[in-house]
């Protein structure tokens, strides 16, 4: 028999016919809305006179647009913003299709909502209009983002005309030096292999420093694999995801909890299975890493210096990287460490969880935020929210001087009232930094929670070792 990755059990256990070389139709267990992506569905749908076969196998949520200022009610001013909201609503009543709405206490953003309340298990075909998608591979369930026409084919037929991707292997063992994340460790693997290094591939990540991470660190590790241009990233599920998933799908019991258990030992690649390509990276090599331009892959450690145009070894990247040294102002060959930041935003579906906000308030303890800082924590879910108030982590935030903000995408990008002015410089938690991206003109780096926080109270970027060094 051959062997097998992964990747290729759960796309046969979810064939539905071969379509030809490359393209099946693939059965997809949970589809996941939002309000900005299927309004068009959704027209398209009802033109045709179809219905939603399953609905209980959709789920929408608002997320992209929604304002996060503090208040206990949440009214989206934007008129066209109100009006995808109002019309996804509408859209999921006329069809039976659960919604975490505006004021629904447990809304938040669809990456961060749907795992946390037990939706995705391992196995599981999972998709959404939204690229971030990746992220539930972290349970080893196949997640990955669609277009609006792909949208409104699974509402009708809960299947999806899927193109076969390659399959790469990423092999990191090692442990993670103190001050290093998974945030680190996703972007140190993005600035090695590109933004299109893993282009065309569903990525497997396997490991020793794999399974010392949390269940909330692999999340944040295939969130951001899609910046490497994959189309999907797995982890085989252990005993920590396993116990993830048990605690909070409380519809598995007896009979079903048995044939769940057997089947999810089945979810890893085979000893000898080939993969199209293979990396291998050591942990314990792993630094605090920032971006520096406007791309991800655009990355060094913290003590590193802004590369220059004349160093790259071909015309393209030289270019790249002096259009990206314009827009963010920054001259190559100074540190990147000490460069002041205006603003700090801790959110986004890469990094909104609790884990996140621990690790921001391990940093924050006994400090303040800098003068002339502006600095928003944003929860990635209602639960999240109550969850950082009833521990103490959203007064001891508040009291240090952060904005304590209600869930939503918010400052990941500027699709609600959280926009950044141009020319203000953000250290940001989230995973793109692209030109615009925060705001027209504003500038992002990318770094982990930690990070993020480490330059809220010193006003630049920092090397939080050395802040944990003083503060220990």
């Amino acid at each position: 028999m051959t062997a097998k990755t992964l990747y290729d059990k759960l796309v046969e256990s979810h064939t539905v016919a071969r379509l030809d070389e490359q393209n099946v139709l693939l059965f997809c267990d949970l589809h996941l809305m939002n309000e900005y992506t299927s309004p068009q569905a959704f027209a398209g749908l009802h033109e045709q006179g179809r219905g939603v076969p399953v609905p209980g196998q959709n789920v929408a949520v608002v997320s992209h647009i929604i304002p996060t200022h503090p208040g206990t009610v949440r009214v989206i001013a934007d008129p066209a913003s109100a009006l995808q909201a109002s019309n996804l609503k509408r859209n999921c009543e006329r069809h039976g299709i659960p919604l975490f709405d505006t004021n629904d206490h447990l809304q938040g953003i669809e990456h961060v909502v749907s795992p946390e309340h037990g939706m995705i298990r391992p196995g599981m075909v999972v998709i959404c209009g939204d690229s971030h998608t990746t992220t539930y591979g972290a349970l080893g369930a196949l997640g990955f983002g669609i277009g609006t026409s792909e949208v409104e084919h699974v509402l009708a037929t809960q299947t999806l005309v899927y193109r076969l991707a390659q399959a790469m292997r990423i092999r990191i063992d090692g442990e993670l030096p103190l001050g290093a994340t998974a945030k680190d460790l996703i972007l140190m693997i993005i600035g090695r292999i590109g933004a299109q290094g893993a282009r065309g591939f569903v990525v497997e990540f396997r490991g020793s420093a794999i399974d010392a991470l949390s269940v909330e660190a692999r999340f944040t590790l295939c969130n951001m694999a899609v910046e490497a241009g994959a189309r999907g990233a797995l982890i085989a599920p252990d005993a920590k995801a396993i116990e993830y998933v048990l605690e909070r799908a409380g519809d598995i019991t007896g009979a079903m909890r048995e044939q769940a258990l057997a089947y999810w030992q089945t979810l890893h690649s085979d000893a000898d299975a080939r993969f199209d390509v293979e990396h291998q990276f050591d942990a314990s090599a792993v630094a605090p890493h920032v971006t520096w331009g406007t791309s991800p892959d655009q990355v060094i450690p913290v003590s590193g210096r802004v590369p220059s145009p004349q160093a790259q070894p071909d015309e393209v990247l030289r270019r790249s990287t002096e259009q990206a040294l314009r827009y963010v102002a920054l001259r190559p060959g100074t540190p990147l460490e000490g460069t002041p930041v205006q603003h700090v935003f801790i959110g986004s579906c890469t990094n909104g969880r609790i884990e996140d906000l621990r690790a921001v308030a391990d940093v924050v303890r006994g400090r303040s935020v800098a003068p002339g800082v502006r600095a928003m924590v944003v929860p990635g879910s209602g639960a999240v929210k109550e969850q950082a108030e009833a521990e103490g982590i959203a007064a001891l935030l508040i009291g240090a001087g952060f904005e304590w903000r209600n869930p939503g995408c918010s400052m990941c990008l500027a699709m609600n009232d959280d926009v950044l002015d141009a020319g203000v410089r953000c250290a940001s938690t989230t995973n793109r930094n692209f030109e615009g991206r925060q705001g027209r003109g504003a500038i992002t780096h990318l770094m982990s929670p930690a990070m993020a926080a480490a330059a809220a109270v010193t006003g630049a970027i920092t090397d939080v070792r050395k802040l944990e060094r003083i503060h220990g």
